[in-house]
């Protein structure tokens, strides 16, 4: 075969390859309803170009997803997203965001196999969402974390008042963010690895 006229897959670009140094990998997942964030945590924090699997909105998802608060949103997220920090030149922590309508929920199990813990991003206008999503992480055994992303017309609560109507366990921590900023997304990513660290720790002394 002439190598001039065959096709090629181009491999990854420069900067997005694995360092030849990392040794171990953690595997976390961002998980919550429709259209409060996920995918734009992964993109904002992600130190490589994020993995995305979003598709076009069309006419048939009308009356199947709840989109509310989300209407000008025109892309979802059909499978996952992905996104890859590197902690240490030797552990490397790997990003999974779940898509985010029921139809889609069907493939959060195979995302849960193997995760540390979770992020579970919460909209105050729709805290319903949230009750299903906390269930199946406590179901599969995933520590997570709550955080609370801002939205322009989203009503503010204090801590103590979310925490009695997510009916969370006074250990699990509950924070504000803002996912569109790489820090704040930091901040609740490093909030994760301090609660799971106490976990381990407390798992230790028993």
């Amino acid at each position: 075969m002439d190598s001039k006229n065959s096709d090629t897959i181009p491999g990854p670009r420069t900067e997005d390859r694995l360092p030849h140094t990392a040794e171990a990998a953690v595997k976390i997942v961002i998980v919550g309803g429709f259209g409060v964030g996920k995918t734009t945590m992964v993109g904002s924090v992600s130190e490589i170009r994020p993995l995305t699997t979003e598709e076009t909105m069309t006419q048939a998802g009308i009356g199947v997803d709840d989109n509310f608060g989300s209407a000008s949103k025109t892309a979802t997220t059909v499978a996952m997203d992905f996104g890859r920090i590197s902690i240490t030149d030797q552990l490397v922590l790997y990003l999974f965001g779940t898509p985010g309508q029921e139809r889609f929920w069907f493939l959060w199990n195979g995302l849960f196999e193997g995760a540390l813990g979770a992020v579970v991003l919460v909209d105050t206008r729709r805290l319903d969402v949230s009750f299903d999503v906390m269930g199946r992480l406590e179901e599969r055994g995933v520590p997570f974390v709550v955080a609370v992303n801002t939205f322009p017309d989203a009503p503010r609560y204090p801590v103590a008042e979310l925490r009695g109507a997510l009916d969370l366990a006074e250990e699990i921590p509950i924070l504000d963010c803002d996912v569109r900023r790489r820090a704040s997304s930091r901040d609740v990513l490093l909030t994760l690895t301090r609660f799971l660290h106490s976990i381990a720790m407390k798992g230790a002394l028993t």
